[in-house]
């Protein structure tokens, strides 16, 4: 999955299209001028983008059966999502976007199971890989946020101030792109998910081969109940696909109502 690579004081973060191979570290100038040339996004896009009523009705693409665990199914344009948990499902949700048509981005992630993303089916020429943004990691995706619809951005374990979360948050409502935002503390987020390994099937005493994985997943927004559900992924002829979790039921047997209360 890759390693852990440590940022030095003053690195200039290292963006790096997964198919142009590698590039010279861009400076955050040089990552605004991209975010802008981007068809659809950027500035050229700025007068574009719906008013706050608009972007709560309109939301980005998910898998489908993370969606029905989701309010209005699925994660809101222009809001922030707290994550924790397996990193699967950020894989899941890169790919959801990506194939849908939208660009993405992975900010100080390093050990992302991007092969997973790809079987899932990811696209890498719109998916954009920072695993060492430099000293400051909320900065550079404050700027992706300009040009991609997905930024998932990981803060290493650090806590972000409110004030700066609430500046960051307004960005991202303000130009219609999701931030995801996991290992570390993020106040005042639209959305919380976590999901946890629940069981495997495919592997029996030491051997065999793996054919599914269960994630029990829990949203919890702002306000109401939390959801709860159980996702599947399967393998299928070289596709990992998502699949709500079937629960076996019994059929039951008819009891006679004299033999019962007997």
């Amino acid at each position: 999955m890759g390693s852990d690579a440590k940022p030095q004081e003053g690195a200039q973060p290292r963006a790096r299209p997964l198919e142009a191979g590698r590039e010279s570290p861009p400076t955050l100038a040089e990552l605004r001028r991209r975010m802008a040339a981007i068809p659809g996004r950027g500035e050229a896009a700025a007068e574009r983008i719906p008013l706050d009523a608009e972007l709560r009705r309109e939301s980005l693409a998910v898998p489908p059966a993370l969606a029905a665990l989701l309010p209005g199914g699925g994660l809101a344009k222009g809001s922030v999502v707290s994550y924790t948990g397996a990193r699967s499902l950020l894989a899941g949700l890169l790919a959801a976007v990506t194939e849908d048509g939208g660009h993405a981005a992975v900010v100080g992630v390093p050990r992302l199971g991007l092969l997973a993303a790809v079987e899932m089916g990811a696209q890498l020429e719109r998916l954009a890989v920072i695993p060492d943004p430099g000293p400051d990691p909320v900065e550079v995706a404050a700027v992706l946020l300009d040009g991609l619809d997905l930024v998932v951005l990981g803060l290493g374990g650090a806590a972000v101030a409110p004030a700066r979360t609430r500046v960051i948050a307004a960005r991202a409502r303000n130009k219609g792109a999701t931030l995801v935002v996991t290992d570390g503390r993020w106040p005042g987020a639209a959305l919380y998910l976590d999901a946890r390994i629940a069981g495997y099937a495919g592997l029996g005493h030491g051997r065999g081969r793996l054919r599914s994985l269960g994630l029990e997943v829990e949203v919890r927004g702002k306000a109401g109940p939390p959801r709860r559900g159980r996702l599947d992924l399967r393998s299928n002829s070289g596709r990992v696909e998502w699949a709500l979790h079937e629960t076996p039921t019994r059929t039951a047997i008819p009891v006679d109502a004299n033999e019962a209360v007997s």
